[in-house]
């Protein structure tokens, strides 16, 4: 999809007036957020806030009550179930604090099997995938199956599958939240050389350090709506 803007100033994702209800209790409350290519943005906020329902919205696993949710100049709402499975695929990757690995695939065929779900040969993805492994530094560990890694190791194939594809869109929900300090940093490296060269993210925590480290922009959401913004200094 083309715009009349450069990359540096496309809208890679678009909420307008995004609500949602579940019952009575209202998640999301009227939410207004603009990301453009390149920005790393962290949203931040206590337990039962919205912003897990805000990620979910971005990546299609939810739908809004009422707004538009548009990303990658998609309106999401127009696509079904089917639709919006392919266009995750394709177009959003995502990291989760679980890693969300599939435990009987060795590393290799878990990060893989992101391209061929999208009908990429075996041949082409597991090359690919090799290639990823490789430049986040566990090629070595292409044959071992995930509870024999570590869990910064764990981590890592997530991020690589999620990259797989080559996504508009990374998405992070707690993606350092399962791991010991150390692993954390690694992660934390890792986001921010993704984003130097050009990878687009959005990251909800609750860790502060997380999101001071990693983003250029806060986004604090409390009882569903959009609190504050402001921007943040890169960070050692």
């Amino acid at each position: 999809m083309t715009t009349d803007l450069d990359s540096s100033q496309q809208v890679v994702v678009r909420l307008d007036d995004v609500h949602k209800e579940y019952g009575d209790a209202k998640a999301l409350d009227g939410v207004d957020l603009d990301i453009r290519a390149g920005e790393a943005v962290a949203v931040m906020g206590p337990s039962g806030c919205g912003k897990s329902t805000l990620l979910n919205m971005v990546a299609g696993l939810d739908r809004p009550t009422t707004g538009t949710v548009r990303v990658h100049g998609q309106d999401l709402e127009k696509l079904n179930e089917t639709g919006l499975a392919l266009f995750r695929r394709r177009h959003i990757g995502m990291i989760f604090q679980f890693f969300n690995l599939i435990d009987d695939l060795p590393a290799l065929d878990n990060v893989a099997l992101a391209a061929q779900l999208t009908g990429t040969s075996a041949r082409q993805a597991r090359r690919r995938a090799l290639e990823l492994l490789d430049e986040l530094g566990i090629a070595d560990r292409k044959d071992t199956y995930p509870a024999a890694l570590s869990g910064g190791e764990r981590q890592r194939v997530a991020v690589a599958r999620a990259l797989m594809n080559r996504p508009a869109l990374l998405l992070a929900d707690e993606p350092t939240g399962a791991l010991d300090s150390r692993s954390g940093e690694q992660v934390m490296d890792l986001l921010i050389d993704l984003n130097q060269i050009g990878q687009t993210l959005l990251i909800v925590t609750h860790d502060p350090h997380l999101a001071t480290r990693c983003a250029s922009r806060l986004i604090e959401v409390a009882d569903g709506r959009v609190a504050r913004e402001s921007t943040l200094e890169p960070t050692a």
